[in-house]
């Protein structure tokens, strides 16, 4: 155990390298006022260089004045934070509510040996449950790791149980940010321009853009577009190799261990006992090429407000078999939870649902083209006969084979099983999810029926847990296979709220009013 100790001292060297990108575009800002106040050379640069010291300088200060009121220590019970410039704070976590260890360095942090801690307790992020130690040098950092984590010293590997193939970067084009992330880029480029006063500049250029694009739009949309989605593409393709590259998953005694990143290194160590099930996620355009992602459905896995990465991956994106044999390892399945990973692949297969529940969706596509349909009838009726009417109907006309496929995609992906240890359920047509749910994390179950759900015989179950999203969802079950399927998934936590003798069947029994 250890007294109160400070942060590493090279922080102040980290804060001063962080400085330098805003003391770049402050010192444009006014260099560009500056001219145009008709400054002589001389004054200009001796002003900009001032601004610049200032700047630099109040960063190292105020990182100063933080690293001498930031002080930890780990006690034989609980890792505790003193913080705060203004406004001080003392926080404690007991370390039996650890359930993961984040270990974080971006490139800056990385030149001076630092490493970003933060300590999970399984709470929401917003309500402050995560601890975070910013920075400690990298020695340092993996020690309070294993200490944490009860593991004195490094176990020994009998393989990883994935580890990245450079060949799986052929899917990090398919995703919707391959054909939007150039134009957001632009967009930000755009703001960004104008904020450091090339505001004129950026008129000029979006100006000519859209005049060329007016001129000629048959050529120029599809030139654009294709533009677009080459930038996207690369941008992705940038991306996955910097967030997954060195990408290593391996089982340690008691936890798994997560390490990834070219340039922003990350590992991350979560505790098996924590693990509740794992997810595969499949996006439309992942699920068309063939691949698809694994998650953890685990506590001490909050988002912080401040980040953008899904905390829950467990691996990139990669071959549909691979993520299956991933998953099912991750979760340690027998047969039952396995096979509904890897699509019936031996033991139990995911049993389908009603016939209603395919109309439903079917019904609900038909609504909603007859609904853009009254409003293209609107607008033909409303619209000058001079404007270019007939475009209004393009959208109920593509709505129709649209929504029919998928309508047919979610009713192929409704399904579920129960294994020995797993509640495995699967839905979704856009972002299909196959959840293998650890039967003992369930602590309560909702039943929900619409109007159109009841008169069909439907009802949507909802396992409730403490990890993940809280709730996992089998829609649109038959009635009594859903009151079957909770009692069995849980037997005795059920019983008590039923009626009419029996849970199972279509003749089982009821909840109770």
């Amino acid at each position: 155990m250890t007294g109160w100790q400070r942060l590493s001292g090279r922080g102040r060297w980290n804060a001063a390298a962080r400085s330098l990108a805003f003391a770049a575009g402050a010192v444009a800002a006014l260099a560009r006022f500056l001219v145009g106040q008709d400054w002589e050379t001389g004054g200009v640069v001796a002003a900009c260089a001032g601004a610049a010291v200032l700047i630099v300088a109040g960063a190292v200060a105020y990182e100063e004045t933080r690293l001498r009121t930031t002080a930890w220590r780990l006690t034989a019970d609980r890792l505790e934070l003193r913080s705060g410039v203004t406004v001080r704070q003392h926080r404690a976590v007991p370390l039996d509510r650890v359930r993961s260890v984040d270990l974080r360095a971006d490139p800056v942090r990385r030149a001076f040996g630092l490493t970003v801690v933060k300590v999970g307790t399984g709470e929401r992020a917003a309500e402050g449950s995560e601890l975070m130690l910013d920075a400690l040098d990298r020695h340092s950092a993996e020690m309070l790791r294993r200490t944490l984590l009860r593991q004195d010293a490094p176990a020994p590997e009998d393989g990883p149980l994935a580890e990245l193939r450079w060949s799986w970067i052929r899917y990090a084009p398919l995703s919707v940010w391959t054909f939007t992330g150039a134009a957001v880029v632009l967009g930000a480029a755009y703001k960004g321009l104008g904020a450091v006063g090339l505001k004129d500049f950026t008129d000029r250029a979006a100006s000519g853009l859209w005049g060329w694009v007016s001129a000629q739009p048959w050529l120029a949309v599809p030139l654009v577009l294709a533009l677009n989605a080459a930038v996207g593409a690369l941008g992705a393709f940038l991306l996955y190799a910097e967030s997954w590259g060195r990408y290593r998953l391996e089982r340690e005694p008691g936890r798994l261990r997560l390490r990834r990143g070219l340039l922003t290194t990350r590992s991350l160590t979560l505790e098996e006992r924590r693990l509740r099930g794992v997810e595969i996620s499949e996006p439309l355009l992942l699920r068309l090429g063939g691949g698809a992602r694994v998650k953890a459905v685990a506590t001490g896995l909050a988002k912080s407000d401040d980040e953008t990465e899904d905390v829950a991956a467990l691996t990139p994106p990669l071959p549909r078999a691979e993520a299956a044999r991933v998953a099912a390892a991750i979760a340690d399945t027998t047969a039952g939870a396995g096979a509904g990973l890897g699509d019936g692949a031996g033991g139990v297969s995911l049993s389908g649902h009603p016939a209603a529940a395919g109309r439903r969706r079917v019904v609900r596509a038909l609504a909603v083209t007859v609904v853009l349909a009254t409003g293209a009838g609107l607008a033909w009726w409303l619209l000058p006969a001079s404007w270019p009417r007939a475009w209004v109907w393009a959208a109920p006309v593509l709505a129709l084979p649209a929504g029919l496929w998928l309508a047919a995609e979610s009713r192929r992906a409704l399904g579920h099983a129960l294994g020995p240890r797993h509640l495995v359920m699967r839905r979704g047509a856009l972002v299909r999810r196959t959840v293998a749910l650890d039967r003992a994390g369930i602590t309560g179950w909702t039943f929900r029926q619409s109007f159109f759900q009841r008169r069909s015989g439907l009802l949507t179950v909802s396992a409730c847990t403490a990890a993940g999203g809280g709730h996992y969802e089998v829609l649109d079950v038959g009635r009594g296979d859903g009151l079957d399927l909770a009692a069995r998934a849980v037997p005795g936590l059920l019983e008590p709220f039923l009626t009419g003798g029996q849970s199972g069947g279509q003749g089982g029994g009821r909840p109770a009013a």
